[in-house]
């Protein structure tokens, strides 16, 4: 009897899990499963430009995007982003980058001019009360979630080359059932300083789950991604385009590039950043529903003070509703 219930409760959970990742992170199928919160936009920055962030330089959630960012990026700089979804269902990222050099490494060799950066990705998806197979109520209440530590490398070939690597730990739990998988990201970004672009391209989230549920074993989100972005001459505006989930099989080939996403930044004074973009793959899979609305669409506002930046983001993601992100960067 108590196997039964178990079995019953750990299947009315993940079916919750499962209608939360159609609902609120409509992606593709592959984000459906166990490990769609990969896929989540790891701060209100990135949000708001529709997730095309992985050729942006100096942001330490580009660990999360393209680890050769991580390069790019200023010693000592902490993010922390929280995003809070229905009833109890929240989520967060937190980055922190530095470069071994800053960490006191004396050595000389090229290894060790490199940046290093820690991440963690965590979905809680609330409290769930214990019932009998009755349905009755128990006493005691249980919890279920994702979370993903991440560690990452990064280093240049030269003034215009970086390369990067990271590693993570993925973790999903359910009451006293879990479940692990290793997955592997890898990262180039080119920089061309006298044009202001830059030319990046990833592959995130190769790996494998360890150990199965019920004997099944869950696909990892493999994503393949070719992004560029360009600083103009003349107006205070960056543009990044991103071309995403070029591994996932289409019909034809040109369908492959209707994974898009646009996003630009303007830049209002020294303090102020106000950010648009859209997602066109998060469009089309919404449209399906008979009033799509602005479904794919971004926005947001950042303020820097000093060494403080506030980040806010609104993702617009038709019927189910909208998503508000904010985030804190500090630069030690």
């Amino acid at each position: 009897m108590k196997t039964a219930i178990s079995r019953a409760l750990y299947n009315s959970v993940w079916i919750a899990i499962t209608c939360w990742s159609i609902i609120y992170c409509p992606y593709l199928h592959a984000q459906r499963g166990l490990y769609g919160f990969l896929r989540n936009d790891a701060s209100a920055r990135a949000a708001a430009l529709a997730g095309s962030f992985i050729a942006v330089q100096n942001d330490p959630v580009t660990l999360f995007y393209n680890p050769a960012g991580i390069a790019s990026t200023e010693d000592n700089q902490l993010s922390i982003t929280f995003f809070k979804h229905v009833a109890d269902i929240n989520s967060g990222f937190v980055a922190y980058t530095t470069s071994l050099q800053a960490l006191g490494v004396k050595s000389n060799a090229p290894i060790a001019q490199g940046s290093i950066a820690a991440g963690v990705n965590y979905v809680h998806y609330g409290t769930f009360q214990r019932v009998d197979r009755n349905g009755s109520s128990l006493s005691s209440s249980f919890g279920g979630g994702n979370i993903a530590y991440t560690i990452g490398y990064a280093n240049e070939l030269d003034s215009q080359w970086f390369y990067g690597v990271a590693i993570k730990y993925i973790n999903t739990y359910l009451d006293n059932a879990a479940t692990g998988a290793f997955a592997v990201d890898v990262g180039m970004l080119y920089r061309i300083p006298k044009s202001n672009v830059n030319i990046a391209l990833c592959v995130l989230n190769a790996g494998g789950q360890v150990t199965p549920i019920h004997g099944t074993h869950e696909p990892l989100p493999l994503d393949v991604r070719l992004g560029v972005n360009h600083r103009l001459r003349g107006l205070p505006l960056l543009l990044n385009l991103t071309f995403t989930r070029l591994a996932d099989e289409v019909p034809t080939f040109t369908d492959r590039f209707l994974n898009f996403a646009l996003g630009g930044e303007f830049y209002v004074g020294s303090a102020l950043r106000v950010r648009i973009g859209y997602d066109n793959q998060r469009r089309r899979e919404i449209a399906a529903d008979t009033q799509p609305r602005l479904a794919g669409f971004s926005g947001g506002v950042g303020i820097t003070l000093n060494t403080i930046t506030i980040d806010y983001a609104l993702s617009l993601l038709g019927i189910p509703g909208d998503v508000h992100r904010l985030s804190l960067n500090v630069h030690f």
